[in-house]
């Protein structure tokens, strides 16, 4: 029977890459890149062969083996795994680069700063201060070979094969026999004695003298060249010079030279050795000073080097989130971190953490998210987004802080392309309905009617039949003047989506009405709208050829690229409203004061009254039509009106009345709505609005617009008024029996949505309200003329152009 000796190499559970050796210190090793056989993470590996005839060497390589198998600090290279056999030595480490190699590349790269040298040099003095003062052991071998660098930038002292006892325990220090090395040693070393009175560190402070000059110049060609500092910093200059002394009893202990550097406008007193310190100690410190660290740290990460923010700097901040409670602090710097990060890393180290902060109920936290939801959107997936970040997300629509409301409705804009059918049709839907019938605050009305408009290509084509245009019809009658901007623009953004027919029908008879809008603004968005849509029509009127193809989106599924044409007409109210929403919630956290400065226009039923918000006295603006109005009246009761109530105007009295006249039908329904508004026993519409869980509530949310009305009662007719003549014309309009019969023979038009007959109830509410406003306006009339009539006969007609004398 046969017995195999098993190989200890093949066995080992790490394997050398098919890549060349990357070098190492000078002597017998030589580092390779490698990789662990089960998870295939890289790592590096030095090896040694052991050949016959240099039994010294080998002695050394042992003895490095076992020290750097037994030496364990955060500046002194990790120690994974190792193999001794007859043949070679492996020693595993972390994956690292010698630092010639890497200040080289990043030289080349053009990204090495000061920053990372000062750094570097702080952790590798820390090393020698650990080896002397707390182990009592000589490195003997600090240089540029020694000195390797990780993935996150962090230098780390190796090459421990010379390394020695301080006490003198196990003899003196080994021979070297390399003369790459031997140039490195102090000058007091040279005459052999060793008997030059000096401090245990004095050689290896020496040696790092002689690492600072390489790290700026390059490599050493010979000891005299240390005379001359070269590039070395200036603030570096004085310690520097301490350290190639000649007298080695002047030579800094290691912390002291770390004491001196660190001292005010000292080489390592920057932002960037004090960030890499307090991340080394951030496990006890204490949380208040973990969220200024963390508030603060995003100012600095864009001085830092990438490999840093990726390997240091992102672990602790998911250390810090997972274990150490620090919220939403560390939010701003891990998504600043994460655009270092490849798709496939992000999705392992970023996404997972950012699923977890959306089931936080921290209202910080969840804000920040919805504020940089941009950021990290595009590596969410669908299932990910309707499963487990969509059901969070909707609480925010309920919560009580205008904030939160106002992010989560812009948030909707980056998370529609990913929701499903259900979410994005009937959930969101209900939301966006009882946001914009119900919520106090003004802009965040308006920002959803914006929303809506921008994701509408995205909704089912029965969903934007039922939804589009009764949602921009309520924006439209919003006592708010953005929000009805906005809905005039939602109608723009998606004049695509809609029939000829509903453009005909339903948008511009809506459209018009705004022409006499009291904000300018609304009025010039009304007309430019209008202009289109007419445009549109006509087109299809002089070629009814055209009309599949102006109506091909109307029942197209859901596209992104729909609406694309008119998109622009919408861009405003991202950015311009979304700041003065902001500026308003954050000056009036609990009211809406925009709402006070805007008229009070006639709004549909499913609309609620907006509570009277008391602000401070402001100057009468044209928008206040009711305020013009009763102070118009005012006016005609004071002593101040009697110049023109005694003029004798003639026939412009006439035209006087007609203008009168057609004010008041412009005001009517406006000066209702304002009572109904300002009246605390009105019957609010929280009954329409109540059933939101209901399987159709949400159908109910979206008013279907009624059609345009006739003018009041009261309203003459035009063959009524004296366009020239001095008496007014008594003959009866050709129309009117025409215009009788159509509205006797009309017929209720059915509403759309269902069997609830909406219009009906608001057609007759209107009646009402219309009747009671033609008769305050036939008392008002009256009175005026017994007013003038009193003053014509006292006092007498008077020329016109005449002053009249008191």
């Amino acid at each position: 029977m046969w017995f195999f000796a098993r190989d200890p190499v093949r066995d080992f559970p790490f394997e050398l890459s098919p890549e060349l050796p990357e070098g190492g210190p000078p002597g017998p090793w030589v580092l390779h890149r490698g990789r662990k056989k089960a998870t295939g993470s890289p790592v590096s590996i030095f090896v040694y062969d052991v050949k016959p005839g240099v039994e010294e060497q080998t002695q050394v390589a042992k003895a490095a083996f076992k020290r750097l198998k037994t030496l364990r600090h955060p500046n002194i290279l990790a120690y994974i795994d190792g193999l001794e056999t007859d043949k070679c030595l492996h020693i595993v480490t972390e994956p690292v680069t010698p630092l010639g190699a890497y200040l080289k590349a990043r030289a080349e790269a053009g990204d090495l700063k000061e920053l990372e040298l000062s750094w570097g040099l702080h952790q590798i003095v820390k090393a020698l201060s650990f080896l002397v003062n707390d182990c009592g052991l000589i490195h003997n071998n600090v240089c540029m070979a020694a000195v390797f660098v990780d993935r996150a930038g962090e230098w780390k002292l190796g090459g421990l094969d010379y390394m020695y006892s301080a006490q003198g325990n196990g003899g003196g220090p080994p021979r070297k026999g390399i003369p790459e090395l031997e140039q490195y040693d102090p000058p007091e070393l040279a005459d052999g004695s060793g008997r030059a009175v000096r401090e245990k560190w004095s050689a290896d402070m020496w040696r790092l003298g002689c690492l600072i000059w390489e790290v700026f110049n390059g490599p050493l060609p010979r000891a005299a060249a240390l005379r001359n500092p070269g590039k070395i910093p200036k603030s570096l200059v004085p310690h520097y010079c301490e350290l190639v002394g000649a007298n080695p009893k002047v030579r800094p202990n290691p912390a002291r030279f770390l004491q001196n550097c660190r001292a005010p406008d000292g080489f390592m007193n920057n932002r960037f050795v004090e960030i890499n310190l307090f991340l080394e100690e951030i496990q006890i410190k204490e949380p208040a000073e973990k969220q200024k660290f963390f508030q603060e740290l995003s100012k600095s990460l864009d001085s830092f080097p990438e490999d840093f923010c990726r390997h240091k700097v992102l672990p602790q901040l998911l250390t810090a989130f997972e274990f150490g409670n620090a919220g939403a602090v560390v939010l701003t710097p891990l998504f600043k971190v994460g655009k270092f990060l490849g798709a496939e890393e992000y999705q392992q180290k970023i996404i997972p953490v950012v699923v977890k902060m959306f089931s936080s109920p921290d209202r910080a936290m969840r804000i920040r998210l919805l504020q940089q939801m941009e950021q990290f959107i595009q590596y969410l997936d669908e299932p990910t987004v309707n499963t487990q970040i969509f059901p969070h997300v909707v609480h925010g629509f309920l919560d009580t802080n205008p904030a939160i409301r106002e992010q989560t409705v812009k948030s909707m804009l980056l998370l529609a392309p990913k929701l499903n059918e259900t979410n994005l049709n009937v959930e969101l839907m209900k939301h966006f309905a009882r946001l914009q019938a119900k919520d106090e605050q003004g802009p965040i009305r308006c920002n959803t009617t914006v929303c809506l408009g921008k994701i509408g290509s995205y909704l089912s084509a029965s969903t934007r039949h039922r939804v589009l245009t009764s949602a921009f019809s309520r924006a439209t009658k919003d006592p708010f003047a953005p929000s009805r901007v906005a809905g005039v623009l939602g109608f723009a953004a998606t004049h695509n989506l809609y029939s000829m027919n509903d453009c005909a029908h339903k948008i511009l008879p809506v459209l018009c009405s705004l022409t006499v809008d009291p904000e300018r603004s609304v009025r010039d968005q009304a007309f430019k709208a209008i202009r289109s849509f007419l445009s549109k029509l006509e087109s299809v009127s002089e070629d009814p050829t055209q009309l599949a193809e102006a109506e091909k989106d109307v029942h197209a599924a859901s596209s992104p690229g729909m609406g694309g044409a008119a998109a622009s007409w919408a861009g405003w109210a991202v950015t311009g409203v979304s700041s003065l929403t902001s500026k308003l919630i954050r000056a009036h956290p609990t009211a809406a004061p925009a709402e006070t400065n805007v008229p009070q226009r006639p709004v549909s039923e499913g609309l609620p009254a907006p509570a009277p918000t008391p602000v401070a006295a402001t100057p009468t603006t044209s928008g206040h039509w009711e305020t013009q109005e009763e102070s118009k009246d005012a006016e005609e009761d004071s002593t101040a009106a009697d110049r023109w109530d005694d003029e004798d105007w003639g026939s412009l009295e006439e035209a006087e009345s007609v203008l009168a006249q057609q004010d008041n039908w412009s005001t009517g329904g406006q000066a209702n709505w304002a009572g109904q508004t300002s009246n605390p026993g009105h019957k609010s519409q929280e009954s329409d609005w109540s059933s939101w869980e209901a399987e159709d509530a949400w159908e109910q949310g979206w008013q279907e617009p009624s059609p345009p009305e006739p003018p009041p009662e009261g309203t003459r007719l035009a063959s009524e008024y004296n366009w020239g003549g001095p008496e007014p014309s008594d003959k009866g309009d050709p129309f009117a029996a025409l215009s009788v019969r159509r509205e006797a023979g009309a017929q209720p038009r059915r509403d759309s949505w269902g069997d609830d007959n909406w219009e009906g109830l608001e057609a007759e509410s209107r009646q009402a309200k219309a009747e009671l406003a033609r008769k305050k306006r036939e008392e008002r009339r009256r009175e005026m003329e017994a007013k003038r009539a009193e003053k014509k006969t006292a006092k007498g007609p008077m020329k016109l152009g005449t002053r009249k004398l008191d």
